[in-house]
């Protein structure tokens, strides 16, 4: 990504060949952005249920005819193998499906006012009303797939977005935006802003936003916290996910699900598998056909159907990388494959006996980088899962029912996957961590209620 006074060129991660540019907007395009947004409040306020869910439903279709076009973009902007970018626009089409039905059955309840002593001669209800005006900001890990989870629960509400992609991949959330216009979505419902930081601050801190909707890292999640005064704030910050491998697992299942889940987008997954928590027992079996595994990933060019493992982000994305694992390894790790860098591309690493104070432990590496770690007893386990201060979702394998829903009540995360890995997400379900860092909670309908307020309405019969 390269930024002009007045454009961003998006560049492709594998190559650094220019794919597309967008408006660079700053801060004195702020006022324009709101005034906009107000059109677009007004103008999706009034779409009756029917029309939102048929707008969603009509877009969905409009993703899944140009399905091969959204998954090239999204391999040319963001580096995600075509495999990879084939199932984010299914994804895709999903989202926009759950949140048109959402439009339709989630308008409110009735209240049983008369439940209650005093209030026998009440009834009434309560509706779920739009906020209004909310701010979205995307990453650039799921160009696609997250920006649908903010702009179809929003519609399905009657909200308008003002809508800020990442820098570094704008064009398949510009691209989906299109597809709403094109399904009928009212001009202004969502507004397009591409820019930095400087833009994301203003739009932040602006009175009239009643919701901010961000993905992304601690650092900015933490400055919007502290600049955007009394509103609404989901946040989705990031994780360091455990996955616990119990002995009487299915090795060679879990070894796979495990190779996915922490190689999956080149490692820039907020709930990809970071580190790998292995019963003593079957530690050296598990870790010799791990690293196997590991070993025979094709790194390159994402949009060769052999890849499985694309480019990160940017190279200086993949120079922080190595920096982090070479600092692990002077601090005694044990390298047992990869930290191989060709440009953006990082080859998938697998390391032991890394330090528990090391940043690779500590922090999300957001990288294809897997930390092997033994253990005795589940409790052990468990201890050393629920050590970060912040946690999405985390996994464990074991073919012993009561010891997985044991683990899973005191595992302290937004979801636990059981014979499964932590990046396992089906998009209807809650979305969220546990802890410090994450802030309401994803997935179509949840996101839905975040973005609805309810209003009650109660009849006295006299």
């Amino acid at each position: 990504m390269a930024v002009a006074q007045d454009q961003i060129d998006v560049l492709n991660p594998f190559d650094g060949s220019l794919i597309g540019s967008v408006p660079c907007l700053g801060v004195t395009d702020v006022p324009g952005l709101l005034e906009q947004a107000r059109r677009g409040t007004r103008a999706c306020a009034a779409l009756a249920r029917h029309q939102r869910a048929r707008i969603l439903e009509q877009a969905a279709q409009l993703v899944e005819r140009d399905a091969q076009a959204f998954a090239r973009l999204i391999v040319q902007e963001a580096g995600k193998t075509i495999r990879q970018a084939q199932k984010e626009v299914k994804r895709c089409v999903n989202t926009l499906k759950l949140s048109a039905e959402e439009a339709r059955r989630n308008a409110g309840e009735v209240v049983p006012f008369d439940a209650y002593e005093g209030s026998e001669s009440r009834q009434g209800w309560f509706t779920r009303d739009p906020l209004g005006l909310i701010v979205a900001i995307t990453p650039y890990n799921d160009p696609l797939n997250l920006v649908a989870h903010k702009l179809g629960p929003a519609i399905a509400g009657g909200n308008a977005v003002i809508l800020k992609p990442s820098e570094l991949a704008p064009l398949s959330a510009i691209k989906l935006v299109g597809c709403l216009v094109e399904a009928g979505l009212p001009e202004f419902v969502v507004t397009l802003a591409t820019g930095g930081a400087d833009l994301g601050k203003a739009l932040v801190a602006a009175r009239e936003v009643r919701m901010i909707s961000f993905t992304g890292g601690f650092v900015t999640g933490e400055n919007i916290a502290r600049t955007a005064g009394l509103k609404k704030l989901a946040m989705d910050l990031g994780g360091n996910a455990p996955v616990i491998v119990m002995a009487d697992c299915n090795l060679e299942a879990a070894v796979e699900s495990c190779a996915s889940g922490a190689f999956w987008a080149a490692g820039q997954n907020c709930i990809g598998t970071q580190r790998l928590l292995i019963q003593a027992s079957i530690y050296e079996a598990f870790r010799d056909r791990f690293v196997a595994l590991a070993g025979s990933l094709v790194v390159g060019n994402p949009a060769s159907p052999d890849t499985d493992i694309g480019p990160m982000i940017t190279e200086q994305a993949a120079q922080n990388t190595e920096q982090v694992v070479a600092e692990a390894l002077g601090e005694g790790a044990r390298l047992l494959c990869g930290h191989q860098r060709k440009g953006s591309c990082y080859a998938a690493t697998v390391l032991e006996k890394v330090d528990h104070g090391s940043r690779l432990w500590r922090n999300e590496v957001f990288a294809p980088v897997v930390v092997l770690e033994p253990f005795d007893t589940l409790e052990d386990a468990i201890a050393l899962a629920n050590e970060p201060e912040y946690s999405l979702h985390a996994g464990i394998f074991t073919n012993d029912l009561q010891q997985a829903l044991g683990a899973a009540r005191r595992i302290e995360a937004g979801g636990v996957m059981i014979n499964d890995s932590s990046d396992y997400r089906f998009d209807a379900m809650p979305f969220g961590g546990f802890k410090y860092g994450s802030l309401g909670r994803e997935g179509v309908r949840f996101a839905y209620e975040e973005m609805t307020q309810p209003k009650v309405v109660c009849i006295n019969q006299l």
